[in-house]
């Protein structure tokens, strides 16, 4: 397995971050975490204070499916210019602020709202939320890959990185506030505060910069040989939109090849998925108040999370994506059973922290890799539609299928054995990457060719 930045000492590394894009990536990540607080920790925290059954917390987070589906319209933020927002703030953030405006009204309208009385407005509100996070994410992450090249390899795991602490403080902190201000304020109370933080988002996203990049000239290109084909202007923009990013896809990978690849995406995350969809409703049943349950898994957790990331950021630098896969999904796997290690012994401070601390450490590895791995394999061109269709497949267990968690806990009726359970789902893909590791590389490789032809396609047609 290849490094891919040999090259670089650890200082030149650590000064490499010293780049105003990854402050902009950082910012729109706390964007892409937050509305999983609305709808995900926070609402389960209000279900469970409620009075609602593990069954129904788990199905409630059916609204989440939205985001294993969002691929389906991803090609619409490539190419669809929105009127006004578009002139004023571009392809990228115009989408942003647009999907942040309609998180914003659905908070305060769920703010209003009784779930208990009310389930069935209540999740609707949140599936506005999620369509609109989904679609959000889209925009943020092609927003990420459009501003590092992949002409700057080492530029990958860092703005990756950037990206998920962005993701985690959106999510950890605001969570924090939530859980040691609700049984002060009451849940209600707590979501008016988070649509003020909505609002604080939205000016992130005007201070940021837009991307420039190839896209435009490479979509009018596709068009262009579209166009040849069909013989009609508005059916090649349809064809290009909706058809050329999941055929540039395979062509690229060869059918066997992007099939397996598609596979290992789905794969990688699932036991992860089971294990964070019940991971409140176990902190609350073992015995942890809402307060420890703020500290330790909101605050404390955040904290660890930036840590651990910047590090198995660095690591990915200097060693190479998919080793960093390689090891993070190992440990990811190991660090499960710590939770059931937990269910026996009980609401334990001391190993509540210790839990904490090996699992966000193995998942920061696996999750910089894993989000670099998804950004090499994504063409300029549809880099919204590419990166959402493998997203969402990475989000599908974590969506749809974990929404059965809550099932699988009271038949299990054993914490211990669901964690476990959890660890093993993630071999499947550990012994899939291993498979394809050199091929991995070797991607790697092509991927900076291209894109190094590409540019010097443009500058060639600008002269």
């Amino acid at each position: 397995m290849s490094s891919d930045s040999p090259s670089m000492t650890w200082l030149e590394t650590i000064r490499s971050y010293m780049d105003k894009r990854l402050m902009w990536v950082f910012m729109l990540g706390c964007s892409s975490g937050f509305p999983w607080v609305l709808i995900g920790s926070n609402m389960s925290g209000w279900l469970k204070d409620a009075g609602l059954t593990r069954a129904a917390i788990g199905y409630f987070g059916s609204v989440f499916a939205v985001y294993a589906i969002n691929f389906l319209w991803a090609p619409l933020v490539d190419r669809v210019r929105l009127p006004v927002l578009h002139a004023m703030l571009g392809q990228r953030r115009s989408w942003v602020f647009l999907c942040q405006s309609v998180v914003l009204v659905c908070t305060l309208l769920i703010a209003g709202v009784n779930p208990s009385e009310n389930l069935m407005l209540t999740s609707m509100l949140a599936l506005g939320i999620a369509i609109s996070s989904a679609t959000q994410d889209i925009a943020i992450d092609a927003y990420r890959i459009d501003s590092f090249p992949k002409s700057e390899p080492s530029k990958l795991p860092q703005a990756s990185a950037m990206a998920v602490i962005g993701w985690w403080t959106g999510y950890s902190v605001p969570g924090y506030l939530a859980f040691i201000n609700a049984d002060a304020i009451g849940w209600n109370g707590v979501y008016y505060g988070m649509a003020a933080i909505v609002g604080v988002l939205m000016l992130f996203t005007l201070l940021t910069g837009e991307p420039h990049t190839q896209r435009d000239s490479l979509q009018a290109q596709a068009e262009q040989r579209h166009n040849q084909v069909v013989g009609n202007r508005a059916l090649a923009w349809l064809t290009v939109t909706v058809v050329e990013p999941f055929l540039d896809f395979f062509k690229r990978n060869g059918f066997r090849v992007a099939l397996t690849l598609l596979l290992f995406v789905f794969l990688f995350k699932i036991g992860e998925a089971f294990l964070g969809r019940m991971s409140i409703t176990f902190y609350k049943e073992i015995g942890f108040s809402n307060e420890q349950i703020g500290y330790y898994s909101k605050l404390i957790g955040w904290g660890l999370t930036i840590l651990f990331t910047l590090i198995g950021s660095m690591v990915n630098v200097k060693f190479g994506i998919v080793r960093g896969l390689m090891i993070g999904g190992i440990a990811m796997a190991s660090s499960n059973l710590m939770f059931a290690w937990i269910a026996q012994v009980g609401p334990n401070e001391q190993l509540f922290l210790a839990t904490l601390v090996v699992d966000n450490f193995t998942s920061a590895f696996s999750t910089v890799a894993f989000v670099s791995f998804l950004t090499v394999v994504t063409g300029q061109a549809f880099s919204a539609t590419q990166y959402a269709l493998l997203a969402s497949l990475g989000n599908f267990g974590r969506t749809t299928l974990a929404s059965f968690s809550g099932e699988l806990v009271d038949y299990l009726n054993d914490w211990s054995t669901f964690f476990i359970l959890t660890a093993v789902m993630v071999i499947p893909s550990l012994i899939m990457l291993y498979s394809l590791r050199h091929y991995f590389n070797d991607m790697l490789d092509r991927a900076r060719e291209r894109d190094s032809k590409e540019s010097q396609q443009q500058t060639t047609s600008e002269t």
